[in-house]
């Protein structure tokens, strides 16, 4: 992500007018962000704030890390220039108060709350204790969202769960998008995009009940999101199949299979390789050196030792004791079948 604001870089008393300047010329920095007055009830010297952004194709996401502040977008702000787009904001830290359409959400860690660049809010974020108030937002265009305008209203400043369902499944998104920002490749920026645009649609539609509005594409990157989401949860299961992975998402198998052959893989076999690397990642693990192999196997559903090593050694080369003992003493070299 490239650093767009860091107060630290700027004496304590031009903070918080720097700020407040690069909101209101932030159309021209950037067409995705729109333009925000600022007020803070902390002195200049004691304003601090990192902003961070990146592009995902036509989406924005950007972090923030501040002392507590408001924002508000006027009526003569939006004239001016206006991305038309829904601002979703996912609270990492502290809690964020927004105000739109009449509306009034006070939203708290781990969730949701979605707005809109083309109506006025006023918004605050607030620090729990010293630590600042952390956030993620991403701007996303209307026309890119198949909802009506005029229903996705009524999802404004509405607080939405990011602890279950499909808003755990965007909350977790963002989480790792921003987080892993810097091993993205070039192309990769705009197929990411379409999976955020892919997740918000998700959240609204089931917030509104208007599945059968979300073309089929959409709902069914979504479904292989929720579905990946579900196995990851329950890898250390021994009786996780196809069968019990289309049972919990209501699909038959032969769509589950169907599902998975459209992203280039088998569902055993992802499965397989999500235990596989469960199983390596705890093997390099020092403070697990005491831990048998086989219980270690048995922890991501593996429970027949002899098989565990044969899939582990075909897949990485050496058998699984012998990877232990090579990572550990630091002369381990890849020679992966994968």
């Amino acid at each position: 992500m490239r650093e767009v604001f860091d107060s630290a870089q700027l004496p304590p008393s031009d903070r918080l007018d720097a700020y407040h300047a690069l909101m209101l010329a932030s159309r021209m920095r950037a067409p995705t962000m729109f333009a925000t007055d600022q007020a803070t009830d902390a002195r200049d010297g004691e304003f601090r704030a990192v902003l961070r952004a990146m592009e995902l194709g036509a989406q924005q996401v950007s972090t923030m890390r501040c002392t507590p502040m408001r924002a508000r977008r006027t009526p003569r702000l939006i004239r001016q220039s206006d991305p038309e787009s829904y601002a979703v904001t996912l609270v990492q830290r502290g809690h964020q108060g927004v105000e739109q359409v009449g509306r009034q959400a006070l939203v708290g860690e781990r969730d949701l709350v979605v707005y809109s660049t083309s109506l006025p809010f006023d918004a605050q974020a607030f620090a729990d204790g010293p630590e600042p108030a952390c956030s993620v937002l991403a701007l996303v265009p209307q026309s890119l969202v198949p909802l009506p305008p005029e229903r996705v209203e009524g999802l404004l400043a509405v607080p939405l769960s990011g602890r279950e369902g499909v808003g755990a499944l965007l909350a977790g998104f963002l989480d790792q998008v921003t987080a892993s920002s810097a091993g993205h490749l070039p192309g990769d920026g705009p197929r990411l995009g379409t999976v955020l645009v892919d997740l918000v649609t998700a959240l609204l539609a089931h917030h509104l009940e208007a599945e059968e509005s979300v073309p089929a594409p959409s709902q069914q990157n979504a479904l292989f999101l929720e579905i990946q989401a579900f196995v990851q949860e329950h890898l250390g299961d021994p009786g996780l199949s196809p069968g019990m992975v289309a049972a919990a998402h209501h699909i038959s198998v032969r769509g589950l299979h169907r599902l998975f052959r459209r992203h280039g893989r088998t569902v055993s076999a992802w499965i397989r390789q999500q235990r596989l690397d469960r199983c390596r990642s705890d093997l390099a693990e020092p403070a697990l050196h005491l831990t048998p192999v086989h219980e270690l196997a048995a922890r991501w559903g593996f429970t027949d030792a002899a098989s565990f090593s044969r899939t582990f050694r075909a897949t990485y080369g050496v058998p699984p004791g012998e990877y232990r003992h090579q990572v550990l003493l630091g002369s381990w070299h890849p020679t992966s079948t994968r």
